[in-house]
């Protein structure tokens, strides 16, 4: 009995204000005199928000041109995306145009976006499908990347295994239309550089050592759905090769929702433009290489210039519209109640503890 009698007394809380649940403590009480004013100052508060949000979007200058179904300018009778479904056509390159105007005249900073419809870069094999180490220029030891995507064994009967650089499900896919933009015949220069993050840039994405990247890259493959191998991405620029890329550095970090943009290309307003890209007529020239209506998707070029507040996007301006309203109907709705039915604060005091009360509960000495 002693040692159940210790046992159960070793098991007692000490006796503390915390562990014996003593500690002070606050509950709000919401009455309508202090709910009702904070209801009409988040209102009162988030309306005008809405409003600045608003405007400052419907200013951003933009223009989307579809190019899905363009037509094919060495066979009319066929577009683009139809010669690229014909298997024999595979990895092949078609050649359309597509025109467009502008109305007015786009003020600087202008970017180039390509956007994709109906594409969910958001699936969670597709996701991890990637070697950072890869990426940062190391060997790869063990990786996210998975076959058919990773490497090619026994390549062309010389008993070694060849791995794809880069090697994944996102880089297979990555994005290789070219696009340039003309006006009265006179190609309007576009910058690849910059379009990625500096984080990306800086930390993330490395080419492996060496000064000759053909070396540098020797016993890998270019991914089975690219043209060319990866270190002659952009042969003009040694920085901006290799995974060092910018276009491919913008392709791997996926997107959240099935229709989406990526930043493509920067206007180069300060040679020729004055700082704007002027109103006209433009002609957009492709070289299509993506297909994408096989899973009914669309791609678009979108010319778009920027604001403190970001791209266009009216989403955030209307959320705070909406929020404000409703703050201040509910709050007008309240203060009706309040008024109609209402009680006073000392009333609420003043009610009497009877056993009707329902958290009054009689003392009972048994």
């Amino acid at each position: 009995m002693a040692s159940d009698d210790e046992q159960s007394e070793s098991r007692r809380p000490q006796d503390t204000k915390f562990k014996q649940q003593r500690l002070p403590a606050w509950q709000p009480v919401l009455t309508a005199t202090n709910v009702l004013p904070f209801m009409f100052a988040i209102g009162l508060a988030f309306i005008p928000l809405g409003v600045a949000f608003l405007i400052t979007s419907n200013q951003v200058q933009e223009i989307m041109v579809d190019y899905t179904h363009c037509k094919s300018q060495d066979d009319p009778s066929l577009t683009c995306a139809e010669y690229l479904a014909n298997s024999n056509n595979t990895g092949g390159s078609c050649f359309c145009e597509v025109t467009f105007t502008l109305p007015t005249n786009f003020t600087a900073p202008v970017f180039i976006y390509y956007s994709l419809t109906n594409y969910y870069q958001n699936h969670r094999r597709y996701v991890k499908s990637r070697d950072n180490d890869q990426l940062r220029g190391k060997k790869i030891s063990s990786s996210d990347c998975q076959d058919p995507f990773l490497k090619v064994e026994n390549y062309s009967g010389t008993g070694r295994d060849y791995t794809y650089a880069p090697c994944g499900a996102i880089a297979n896919s990555f994005f290789n239309d070219t696009l340039k933009i003309y006006l009265n015949d006179s190609e309007v220069k576009l910058l690849n550089t910059g379009i990625a993050w500096s984080t990306d840039r800086s930390t993330k994405y490395k080419n492996p050592p060496g000064d000759d990247f053909a070396k540098a890259f020797n016993n890998t493959l270019k991914p089975r759905n690219w043209q060319k191998p990866v270190y002659d991405l952009d042969p003009s620029n040694v920085h901006n090769t290799g995974y060092e890329n910018e276009d491919l550095m913008v392709w791997m970090r996926t997107a959240a929702l099935p229709t989406f943009r990526k930043l493509y290309r920067r206007v180069d307003t300060s040679n020729g433009f004055q700082g704007s890209l002027p109103a006209g007529n433009y002609t957009l020239r492709v070289t299509y290489q993506y297909p994408t209506v096989q899973f009914n998707g669309g791609k678009r070029m979108v010319i778009s210039t920027v604001s403190w507040l970001g791209g266009k996007n009216p989403f955030l301006g209307i959320a705070y519209l909406v929020v404000g309203s409703l703050c201040i109907v509910i709050g007008f709705v309240f203060l009706i109640i309040h008024l109609k039915i209402g009680k006073s604060s000392s009333d609420l005091r003043n009610i009497p503890l009877t056993s009707r009360t329902t958290y009054f509960q009689p003392y009972s000495a048994s």
